[in-house]
C-alpha cells in the first residue's frame, strides 16, 4: 500500500500543472512536452496539464501559446501596445558633420565647394543629408555664379539647440581661444568669420529646389571622407 507521499503514486494533476507554470515562467526560452517531462516525476501528464493551463489563461493579460511545438507564457496580442515605450535618443554628429555645421554656420550662405575647400577634404555621402534630417541647416539659395549652386544656411533650429539669441551671438575668436578650441599658434591677424557678412549675391530657391538635390553632388563612398578633392589620399 503506497502513502500519499510514495514517490511511486501517480503525480497529482494539480500539482502538475504548478510545476509546469513554475518552468514555464522560469524559462529564458520555450520548453517542448519533452523539455517539461524531463523535469517532472515519472508518469506524470504533461498533455493534459498543458492543456488545462491554457484554459485557464486564456483571456487573461498572460496566455500560454505554442511557438514552434514548443509552449511560452506571453502577454496577450491585444495588450502589445501596453509594453510600447517611445523615448528621443540624442543624435550624435559625426566629427565631419559637425565639421560641416561649423562652417556653414560661420561662412554661410556657403555652397558645397567652399565647404570642400575650407575642411581640404571632399565630403562624403550623407553629410549634408544628416544635417538638413536634423532641421540644423537648410537650402537657402543658389549663387549668382556659373552653375548656380545651392548655398546653405544655418535655421532657427540650430539657434534653438546650442542656445542662440541670433548667429552674432556665435563665440567669436577670443572665446574659441579661452576654451581651448583655437591653438595658440595662429597667426595674431586671424579672425573667426562673421556670418552673413559680405555674402555673395544670391538668388531665392526656385519651385522644386528644394527637394534634396543635394544627393547628386554626394557621389562618393562614404569610405571618401577624408580624402582631398581629387579622391588622392
Amino acid at each position: 500500500m503506497t502513502g500519499p507521499t510514495d514517490p511511486a503514486a501517480k503525480p497529482d494533476p494539480t500539482e502538475t500543472e504548478r510545476r509546469i507554470e513554475a518552468l514555464l515562467f522560469a524559462a529564458a526560452g520555450p520548453l517542448s512536452l519533452d523539455d517539461l517531462a524531463r523535469r517532472l516525476p515519472e508518469g506524470s501528464d504533461v498533455d493534459k496539464a498543458v492543456a488545462g493551463l491554457q484554459v485557464r489563461y486564456a483571456g487573461r493579460g498572460v496566455e500560454l501559446v505554442c511557438v514552434s511545438d514548443r509552449w511560452r507564457f506571453q502577454t496577450a496580442s491585444d495588450l502589445a501596445f501596453l509594453m510600447t515605450v517611445e523615448r528621443e535618443e540624442p543624435r550624435r554628429l559625426s566629427r565631419a558633420a559637425q565639421e560641416t555645421l561649423a562652417i556653414i554656420a560661420y561662412h554661410q550662405p556657403v555652397t558645397r565647394a567652399e565647404i570642400e575647400a575650407v575642411r581640404g577634404v571632399q565630403a562624403s555621402r550623407g553629410t549634408l543629408d544628416v544635417l538638413l534630417e536634423l532641421r540644423l541647416v537648410r537650402m537657402r539659395g543658389r549663387r549668382r555664379t556659373p552653375g548656380r549652386p545651392v548655398t546653405y544656411g544655418t535655421t532657427d533650429a540650430f539657434l534653438e539647440h546650442f542656445g542662440l539669441a541670433s548667429l552674432a551671438d556665435l563665440p567669436g575668436a577670443a572665446d574659441m581661444r579661452a576654451a581651448g578650441l583655437l591653438s595658440l599658434d595662429l597667426p595674431a591677424d586671424f579672425n573667426v568669420p562673421t556670418p552673413g557678412l559680405s555674402a555673395p549675391e544670391e538668388d531665392p530657391l526656385e519651385p522644386g529646389d528644394d527637394t534634396p538635390e543635394f544627393h547628386m553632388d554626394f557621389l562618393g563612398d562614404p569610405g571618401d571622407e577624408g580624402k582631398g578633392p581629387a579622391g588622392a589620399a
